[in-house]
Parts: C-alpha cells; sequence; structure tokens
C-alpha cells in the first residue's frame, strides 16, 4: 500500500521543520523531487545505508531541495540520480538567469539558505549537478563522492553540468576532502551574474576526469584553491564544448577575482590550460605543479601553462604574484603575462613548447599574428588580453626555463612591449 511505502515514509520523516530525522534502510524509489519545508532549520538528516534514487518517471529540481533553510545537515547518504533513464540534452542558460533555476535533476539544490553542512554524501548519475547552492552563506561540504554526473548539450558537448557549484553570491563556503570521477562538465566551480562569490575554500579535493575545469574560481573574491589533485582534465576530448570555445583548465578564472590563492595544487594530464587567470588580480599563483606526459599531440586542445587575461572590464591584470610553480609539457609557451606590478619568480618551466612551433605551424596551428612568437615562447609579455593591456612594470626573475629552442625563446615581447619596461634578471634558459 501507498501509505507503507518507503517513498512515503521518507516523505513523511522530511516533512519535519526541525530535529534529527533518520532515513529508513535500503534503497528508495523517488518519483518526485522532495522539498524541505520552507524555513527548515537546525535540521540533520541521516542516512542508514540509504539511497535514495530517482525512478525512471522522476520529475523536479533535484532528488532533495531546500528553500530558505538554515542550520540544515545531511550526511551518510547516497543519491542515484538514474542518469541513463533522465538525462535530456540541454544547453547553457540564458546570461540573464541562475543556474539554480534553468537545471532540473540536481541531486542537492539549496537556495537562499544558510548553515548547510553536506558530509559523507555519495552521489551518482546525476544528470545535472550533484550539489548547487544558490545566493547562500556558511556552506560546508566535506568528504562528498560524485561519479558518472553530468549532461550534454544537443550536439554532445558537456554544458558544465556534473560537480558541484556554488552561484549567485554564496559566501563563507568549504569545499574539502571530496573525490570527483567522470564528471562532464565542470568538477568544483562558482558562478554569479552581479554579485560576488565571497570567502571560500576549495582544498584537499582529488578529481579525475572531467570533461570542462577541474576547478573555477568565477566571480569572487577572497577564495583559497589549495592542495587539490586533478587528473585527465579535458577528457573525453570528444565532449569537450567546442560551441563555447571552453578550453579545458586545471584551475580557471572567471569575472573579477581578487585577494585569492591558488597554492599547492596539483593536475596530470590537462588538456587544455593549467591555470587560468583571466579577470584575475592582486592575488597569488605558487607552489602548483602541472605535468602533462606523452607528446603535443596526445593533448589536442593542450595550450600553455598558466596565462593571464582580462575580459571582465571591472578589473585590471595587476599585483600578480606567480611563484615557485613548476610546469612542465605544455604543447606551447609556459606562462603569459599582461598589465602591471606582475611578479613572475621562480618558477620551473620543462618540456616547453611540445609542438615545436613555428616548425609545425602546418600541423598544430602555430600562427598568431596579433602576438607573434606568443605560441613559442617560455615566457611571454603580451600588449593585450581580451582588453588592451601592455606589460610594463612587471619583474620576471629567477625563473629555470627549458623546451624546444628555449635557448633564443626564452622570455617573449609582444610589438610594442619592450624588456627596459620590465625588470628582467637572472633567468636560466637552455634547450632541451
Amino acid at each position: 500500500m501507498l501509505a507503507c511505502s518507503p517513498q512515503r515514509r521518507v516523505r513523511e520523516l522530511l516533512s519535519a521543520k526541525t530535529g534529527i530525522v533518520r532515513l529508513p534502510e535500503g534503497t528508495i524509489p523517488i518519483d518526485a523531487g522532495i522539498v524541505l519545508p520552507d524555513g527548515a532549520h537546525d535540521l540533520t538528516i541521516t542516512g542508514n545505508s540509504t539511497t535514495l534514487r530517482a525512478s525512471d518517471s522522476f520529475h523536479g529540481a533535484a532528488v532533495l531541495s531546500c528553500h530558505n533553510c538554515r542550520g540544515i545537515a545531511i550526511r551518510g547518504l547516497s543519491i542515484d540520480g538514474n542518469r541513463s533513464r533522465l538525462e535530456k540534452t540541454i544547453g547553457l542558460p540564458p546570461s540573464g538567469q541562475t543556474f539554480a533555476s534553468f537545471y532540473s535533476n540536481n541531486g542537492l539544490l539549496f537556495t537562499d539558505s544558510s548553515e548547510v553542512t553536506i558530509d559523507n554524501v555519495i552521489f551518482r548519475e546525476i544528470p545535472s549537478f550533484a550539489i548547487l547552492v544558490s545566493n547562500s552563506h556558511r556552506v560546508y561540504i566535506d568528504r562528498v563522492q560524485i561519479a558518472n554526473s553530468g549532461s550534454n548539450s544537443a550536439k554532445g558537448h558537456n554544458n558544465t553540468t556534473g560537480g558541484i557549484l556554488l552561484e549567485e553570491g554564496t559566501t563563507d563556503f568549504d569545499v574539502r576532502r571530496c573525490g570527483l570521477t567522470s564528471i562532464r562538465g565542470n568538477g568544483i566551480w562558482t558562478h554569479s551574474r552581479q554579485v560576488r562569490n565571497t570567502d571560500g575554500a576549495i582544498a584537499g579535493n582529488t578529481i579525475h576526469e572531467v570533461g570542462r575545469d577541474a576547478i573555477q574560481v568565477g566571480h569572487a573574491t577572497r577564495v583559497q584553491v589549495a592542495g587539490n589533485h586533478g587528473l585527465r582534465i579535458g577528457y573525453p576530448a570528444s565532449e569537450i564544448d567546442v560551441e563555447s570555445l571552453a578550453t579545458p583548465v586545471g584551475i580557471d578564472t572567471a569575472g573579477n577575482v581578487d585577494a585569492s590563492v591558488y597554492q599547492g595544487n596539483r593536475f596530470e594530464d590537462v588538456n587544455g590550460k593549467c591555470i587560468d587567470l583571466d579577470g584575475f588580480h592582486d592575488g597569488t599563483v605558487s607552489y602548483n605543479f602541472c605535468l602533462n606526459h606523452g607528446r603535443a599531440e596526445d593533448h589536442p586542445w593542450g595550450q600553455f601553462g598558466i596565462v593571464m587575461n582580462n575580459s571582465n572590464p571591472e578589473m585590471e591584470s595587476r599585483n600578480v604574484t606567480i611563484e615557485d610553480n613548476f610546469i612542465q609539457g605544455t604543447k606551447f609557451g609556459g606562462i603569459f603575462v599582461i598589465g602591471s606590478e606582475n611578479i613572475v619568480r621562480g618558477n620551473t618551466l620543462d618540456r616547453i613548447n611540445l609542438a615545436h612551433c613555428p616548425d609545425n605551424s602546418a600541423r598544430f596551428g602555430c600562427f598568431f599574428p596579433a602576438q607573434p612568437g606568443v605560441l613559442e615562447s617560455g615566457i611571454y609579455l603580451g600588449s593585450r588580453g581580451e582588453r588592451p593591456a601592455p606589460a610594463r612594470g612587471n619583474v620576471v626573475e629567477k625563473n629555470v626555463i627549458r623546451g624546444w629552442r628555449m635557448k633564443t625563446h626564452c622570455i617573449g615581447f609582444a610589438p610594442g612591449v619592450r624588456a627596459t619596461d620590465n625588470t628582467i634578471r637572472s633567468n636560466e634558459c637552455s634547450d632541451e
């Protein structure tokens, strides 16, 4: 009888607005998203070898969601999104719409909430985001496992989904010790249309095989990205979002990001860029490792090690310290610098320019007329990113640069950028 069904029992238990809820044991099919009472507070939900599994007829924003909640803790359960039956091809949301309002079939969804804890929860086969948090505060995500999640566009390319997204001015967040495997879109990331995400940490996570970015810090301030390990970023290559030119990145940056630190992260086999600093300023990138094995053709979307850019008009590329990083096996150059008052010091760049540009221009597309020489240089001081920002007043010192013809292409300059406008000293350059 319906009244005695496990699903009915779970819904009754989760109608509580406060207190402690212990879910029943076993795999429980869910036909429609379970919405916690609006304004629920001081509520702890724990599993007992419990799996909430979206049924073949499931519909809803998420398996479990809450709006305007406070003091919610979810611990020790599993969520199965039944992606093989429920996945729908869908593109990216329009620019004026939140991800939370656009995507259905998520795992957990919290909006306009505070003091949210998600601990030791397992997600698998989620069609959209495993965890989506929007405009919320004091969010703690720890020891979460996510596998085989995310969906594609109608053209078979990833639409950013699958991992953990914190959006729309989420503050005081902490994502630690999580493991993500086979995610079609981004692994762990922040995004916002207007109000920046603030005061967060993404630390000690392991991300294995994602089609987009392992980690992205989007439109944020005071975020620490530390001690994360990523492997096979931008794979499978067939699912890369070519329509959006979404080059996969180990740590990506978007919007306006400042007062942030990317430190002690390690990425292996990145089919794209190791660290993209598009919008990053007044921050530090240090002690990161990027190791690409194999040949240039093994990474068809391979690019640079570390790249600065300035797409967002609210920022300027300045006061960035790039120090003591180890970059090995880039398809093209090592570090691209624009703007002013940046420090590039003590980095080791090894096996740079695997494509052997410009010799293999026909094969690898080495020709870049706007800033000639950029693809074959170890460190390149550019004239612009998305907007003009000639490299001036920067310090480039004590770097070790090895690779294809690096003795002569060690440090390059865009037209109009002069070495004398920057401090260039004590760099070691050698061919390999």
